[in-house]
């Protein structure tokens, strides 16, 4: 039986991932696609507030603290889940998905997997030939192996806390209708399990790095039993890669360059999600630390931040995230983050009430 503690401290801890992820992809976006050094000259170090992105990230016009599509997407499973009261399908979530991408603003960010698949969806198109590489099938691309699952995931572990077989179950429904490959089940399942991990009294940096693990290993058996097995690292490894060299760090720049020369911080999947849970572990699981480290390891930033701020906002909840920063994130974005933290906290307090009867 999971211990979250009572109500008022599960949903400081909910609210807490889904605004430190918020954070991350807002601080993330104004660095995206650069190079740590670019980084580091541009900032004079290492970036630590909330800018405006530059004209040549794909944020380009956002605002400081705006979000990209990255924790747009989060939302919008949040929302989904709310409304299917934690028993979300797989249909109802391709709807959720489908309408996202024709009224969000943020849809003009879309990735390279969701985007021509959603378009193809909307349009009553048979989706079987996107990602084709000179053969009838998706079968041999690596088409599905970007991030794009693991990145909006959060909400799955925060309706199971300390449920992590449920959580990555959740992940792989989401993720399958656009990223049907075990790479991306492995990341989505990673981040969903650490995030239901670390809502339990108890966790620390290091059972939740170990919820990631287990997450991605059982992620990647649901995906290679129900979806393409695509070529490609193994994520679980990976991670542990990223772990190793957070671990051997001397500072968080030491671990940024660590991380990015050996996992890498790209949009693939077995790049973006080890080098998140690396930074996690590199930032002491700090909601603040996490995001700056997301932020300028460059390259997909926003999403490695988003998805490592979701970790570390579980864990250490709303209370130690910058109260100045949480205003300016929800000043300029629409969501109301506290109504959606409080609807996955119903969810979620009913499940661990239904554990302890059980």
């Amino acid at each position: 039986m999971p211990d979250v503690g009572d109500r008022q401290r599960l949903y400081e801890h909910i609210l807490g991932s889904l605004l430190t992820a918020a954070l991350g992809d807002a601080m993330g976006a104004a660095t995206e696609q650069h190079a740590i050094p670019e980084i580091l000259e541009e900032y004079g170090g290492l970036l630590r507030d909330l800018r405006a992105p530059s004209s040549n990230t794909f944020s380009a016009g956002n605002l400081p603290g705006q979000i990209t599509d990255d924790t747009s997407q989060m939302f919008a499973l949040a929302e989904a889940l709310i409304e299917a009261d934690g028993e979300l399908s797989e249909n109802v979530w391709v709807n959720t998905l489908v309408e996202w991408s024709r009224t969000s603003p943020m849809a003009r960010m879309m990735g390279p997997t969701t985007r021509p698949l959603l378009e193809a969806i909307s349009a009553g198109e048979d989706t079987s030939h996107i990602g084709c590489v000179g053969t009838s099938t998706r079968k041999q691309t690596s088409f599905g192996a970007t991030n794009g699952a693991a990145m909006r995931i959060a909400p799955a572990g925060l309706v199971f806390p300390g449920d992590l077989e449920g959580a990555v179950r959740l992940a792989w429904l989401t993720a399958r209708p656009t990223h049907d490959t075990q790479i991306a089940a492995a990341g989505a399942g990673a981040i969903a399990a650490g995030v239901a991990h670390a809502l339990e009294l108890g966790a620390d940096v290091y059972s939740v790095t170990q919820a990631c693990l287990w997450g991605a290993r059982y992620g990647e058996e649901l995906g290679s039993r129900q979806a393409r097995y695509i070529a490609g690292p193994n994520v679980a490894r990976r991670i542990e890669i990223a772990i190793e060299e957070a671990v051997r760090a001397q500072g968080m720049e030491d671990a940024l360059r660590r991380i990015e020369a050996s996992v890498g911080n790209s949009v693939m999947t077995v790049e973006s999600v080890p080098a998140a849970v690396g930074i996690f572990v590199a930032a002491g699981g700090d909601p603040l630390e996490t995001v700056v480290g997301g932020t300028n390891i460059g390259n997909d930033s926003d999403t490695i931040a988003a998805m490592a701020g979701s970790l570390a906002g579980a864990l250490r909840g709303i209370g130690v995230v910058p109260a100045d920063m949480v205003e300016t994130v929800k000043s300029v974005n629409s969501e109301d983050m506290e109504a959606l933290a409080d609807g996955l906290t119903e969810i979620a307090w009913r499940r661990v009430n239904s554990a302890s009867v059980a």
